[in-house]
């Protein structure tokens, strides 16, 4: 029998105290893979907080996202829940699952009994903002079953009560749109209160709230003018009383040992002015709630590893390098010792030149933290309100030598659930998947940013556009993003014209006026690709206001396509053709891609306004797309199927969106885009952000497995293994961010070395090399069928989706029946309570099956490998891989 190993609520995959719904939805998944086992009853154990319990039977297949049984939760309740299922056919059943807990956050503004609180000191409202800490005092007569704090600030907050560091979330509350949801966190602190006085210290620094924000030096206070704090205890009594206190007049503030820090900059410590008897503490001023106050949706961040140096490197000016072996967000703990007053700087860089750190990509962040020593005694030490991107650590001060075992690199970001993986016999590949997967780790830091290192670290609408297919395998984003997605919607709503500003939170001025195509499409393409990973289709629905607004937004022709009313065109952005200086000038016409776009998301719209149940607006979205369809084809399509734009993007995008009008048309684009790819680009990518994500798809969905794989494969820049070849261990901004020799290039302007946006070919390795997609919205079917190429002789990898893990592993071999045919063996596991289709390379078959562990073997003809381009007797260099 399987089990049912996981509960969770909403898409909360840890500990879910502090939901922000009465009825949150409820999923399960399952252990094991017991053949054919198909769920047609589910039995959900509801124990209440008095002790009551509740028992709600159900005849349903469903286990994911399942409605909430019971009456809804008050603010604060507290609920355990079981769950056991029964298989279709028999009178098998589950065991009961082990007991799951969901507590109510405060789910009405009018629970909130507290007052904003700030430093009454205008230096502190800055900027810059020195770092304070809010005291708070409690004193507790009874003796108390529980306590709760709620909390949030207006920056990054820190708390401690009577001594202890509360929760493990870092850069909490984490970023959203101020203006419109400040989230905050619930945590259960009935073990570090005691009855009698208690002591509350909360450190609060600027953080995104009035930090610097943005490029060319950014902008301070783009929230307030004043970092401040909002915290609520709620103790309930042994007697059945309840206390609730909070920030209000009687907390005070002083300074304490942080002396500056901000995002980009970094951090300050001063070992001497920690809090202390002689610590000067002064009043508070209290400030009305705002009523934007809100549970979060996603994980939070959070320490997730610590990895220690690899080296100790002596620069050739003498510096003292830590190198880490790894590009990684976050920081350095350090365990250090020295005289009383000595300063120690980290200085952070992504790469070496020249063996020194490079800090010209950093612009105008420091990205330097500095410590101040107070006395000969061993401090163990580490920043708290900023993050830094970086493989490489230089250490300046009144240090003696540099021992690698007294520091270790601190990896930090929003903890969700791992779900994908992948690995295969080529190494290269490999390791090309372990950089996009520390590159979504790296930028996963409450909000999708473009890189975590330089004067930037924003929520670009793009770059998560088009990596998201990729995300979802990888990761579990749907709290987080769906998150990110209210603020996109709250932002856009605020224009009052529709147009999706390029960055979410909104934090750069003029980038709310033009519409632009894919950074805008985020506003459809990004919850369809939700509801296709996790098959929540309320996502559709809340976002549905939003995707018409951008719809609508967009100028139009008389055609109805695209007419671009400023000449500022982000386009295939980084095509590897672009001059330097002006990376949106690449080989495809921009209007022709926003124009592909364009029909792509009016055909969503038509299936999203199916799935919500909008009949009418499907009507209209159909016959919008038809027509935009056929005037797409007047416009840039010959009669034979040859584009006006002939590049790798464009007919990659015409492909993948099915934009032409016959079979033989697709055919002539097929061909001419293998032409291109062999003949012209010679196997090297030439795409940017648009044609990325599409061009391995776009020769594989038209029998060019091979090209595909030639494309991936290749080592000579532009290529996706060129950096590899060049020690990258994250995804790069620019397809040649560092030269063969050494050189970072284009001087280190917009020079990222942590960028997951051309690492969204990720998800035509899932999709083709493991052969793993679904078929039906959140995984209750799926496909698999893996396409071997290459040089690969095995892949395997899986994906864990709400009912189980999906595992796929293939191998090839010399076929003993056959010199010229390939022996090609796959193993699966499928999850209870799905099935797949599984396609087997060379059979017309398909093998349709349900849970269980399969193993298949057939003969099969490969491809020659590798194809070259043959327009000369000459091999050409870069026909080499």
């Amino acid at each position: 029998m399987p089990t049912i190993c996981k509960v969770w609520f909403e898409h909360h995959k840890d500990r879910t105290i502090g939901i922000g719904v009465g009825r949150p939805r409820i999923s399960w998944r399952f252990g094991g893979y017991d053949t054919g086992w198909v769920q047609h009853c589910y039995e959900i154990e509801v124990t209440r907080e008095g002790g009551e319990v509740e028992t709600h039977s159900k005849y349903s297949d469903i286990s994911s996202l399942v409605p909430w049984p019971s009456s809804p939760l008050a603010s604060g309740e507290k609920c355990a829940i079981r769950v056991r299922a029964w298989n279709q056919g028999s009178s098998d059943r589950t065991q009961w699952s082990d007991t799951a807990t969901v507590e109510a956050g405060l789910l009405s503004h009018e629970d909130w009994k507290c007052s904003l609180i700030e430093p009454e000191d205008p230096y502190v409202r800055g900027p810059p903002h020195r770092p304070v800490v809010f005291r708070g005092e409690i004193a507790l007569q009874k003796v108390f079953t529980s306590a709760r704090l709620y909390i949030t600030a207006h920056g990054l907050y820190a708390a401690r009560i009577n001594g202890t560091l509360i929760g493990d979330h870092v850069l909490a509350p984490g970023w959203t749109s101020y203006n419109h949801r400040l989230v905050y966190q619930t945590f259960d602190v009935t073990d570090v209160m005691k009855v009698g006085c208690n002591t509350i210290d909360v450190d609060v620094g600027e953080g995104w709230y009035c930090g610097r924000i943005g490029f060319l030096g950014g902008r301070n206070n783009i929230y307030g003018q004043s970092i401040g704090l909002i915290a609520q205890l709620i103790i309930r009594n042994e007697d059945g009383t309840k206390i609730c206190t909070g920030t209000d007049d009687s907390w005070e503030w002083a300074y304490g040992p942080i002396i500056a820090s901000g995002l980009y900059d970094g951090e300050h410590y001063d070992a001497r002015q920690k809090i202390s008897s002689e610590t000067v503490w002064c009043t508070s001023r209290c400030l009305p709630l705002t009523d934007n106050l809100a549970a979060p949706e996603g994980p939070p961040v959070r320490r997730v590893m610590t990895i220690p140096p690899k080296q100790v490197i002596k620069s050739p000016s003498g510096k003292t390098i830590l190198d880490f072996g790894q590009n990684i967000v976050g920081w350095v703990q350090a365990t250090i010792h020295g005289p009383a007053g000595a300063n120690i700087i980290f200085q952070y860089a992504e790469v070496l030149e020249d063996g020194e750190c490079c800090i010209r990509p950093l612009r105008y962040a420091k990205a330097q933290d500095r410590l101040t020593l107070s006395s000969e005694e061993t401090l163990v030490w580490e920043p708290q309100f900023t993050y830094h991107g970086f493989r490489y650590v230089q250490i300046d001060g009144s240090l003696g030598p540099i021992q690698k075992d007294d520091f270790k690199g601190v990896v930090i970001h929003s903890d969700m659930e791992r779900l994908g993986h992948f690995h295969c016999s080529n190494e290269l590949l490999n390791q090309l998947h372990q950089n996009i997967v520390w590159s979504l780790r790296g930028n996963f830091v409450s909000i999708p940013t473009d890189c975590p290192q330089r004067d930037e670290r924003l929520g670009w609408t793009g770059d998560i556009n088009i990596f998201s297919d990729t995300a979802n395998y990888l990761y579990d984003t749907a709290g987080m993003i769906s998150q990110w997605l209210e603020d996109l919607a709250l932002e856009q709503g605020e224009q009052g014209t529709g147009i999706v500003p390029l960055v979410i939170p909104n934090v750069i001025e003029g980038f709310e006026k033009d519409a632009h195509a894919i950074w805008g499409d985020v506003a459809i393409m990004l919850p369809w690709s939700l509801y296709i990973a996790y098959g929540d289709s309320s996502i559709l629905t809340r976002q549905y206001s939003s995707m018409k607004a951008w719809l609508a937004s967009i100028p139009r022709k008389a055609d109805n396509l695209w007419n671009y009313t400023s000449t500022w065109k982000l386009g295939d952005w980084l095509d590897p053709a672009a001059p330097p200086e002006d990376v949106g000038n690449g080989r495809t016409d921009p209007t022709l891609v926003a124009d592909c776009f364009l029909v792509h998301v009016t055909s969503l719209m038509a299936a999203i306004s199916t799935i919500i149940g909008a009949q009418e607006d499907a009507r209209q979205y159909a016959k919008s797309a038809s027509e935009l369809h056929t005037v797409f084809s007047k416009e840039y399509i010959t009669e034979n199927g040859r584009l006006v734009a002939d590049s790798q993007t464009a007919l990659a995008l015409a492909i993948c969106f099915s934009l032409f009008q016959s079979e033989d048309q697709l055919k002539h684009a097929a061909r001419r885009l293998s032409s291109i790819v062999i003949q012209s680009s010679r196997f090297k990518i030439a795409t940017g952000f648009a044609g990325t994500p599409y061009i391995t798809h776009a020769l594989s969905d038209t029998g060019n497995e091979n090209l595909a794989y030639r494309m991936l494969l290749h080592r000579k820049r532009p290529s996706w293994l060129y950096p590899i070849t060049m020690g990258a261990t994250t995804m790069w901004e620019r397809w040649d961010a560092i030269l063969p020799d050494g050189k970072v290039n284009h001087e280190g302007e917009m020079t990222s070395f942590n960028h997951y946006a051309l690492g969204a070919v990720g998800n035509w390795m899932h999709r083709v090399i493991l052969g793993l997609r679904p078929l039906e919205p959140g995984w209750r079917r799926f496909k698999i069928a893996p396409v071997p190429g290459g040089d690969l002789q095995w892949a395997e990898g899986s994906h864990v989706t709400s009912y189980g893990e999906c595992y796929v592993k293939w191998a090839v071999k010399p076929s003993p029946s056959a010199n010229a045919y390939q022996r090609f063996t796959i193993s699966v596991r499928i999850p209870p309570n799905t099935s797949a289709d599984v396609h087997l390379p060379g059979k017309k078959e398909v093998e349709f099956v349900q849970s269980g562990t399969y193993t298949w073997e057939t003969d099969f003809m490969p491809d020659t490998w590798p194809p070259r381009a043959e327009e000369s007797r000459f091999v050409h260099a870069d026909d080499e891989l």
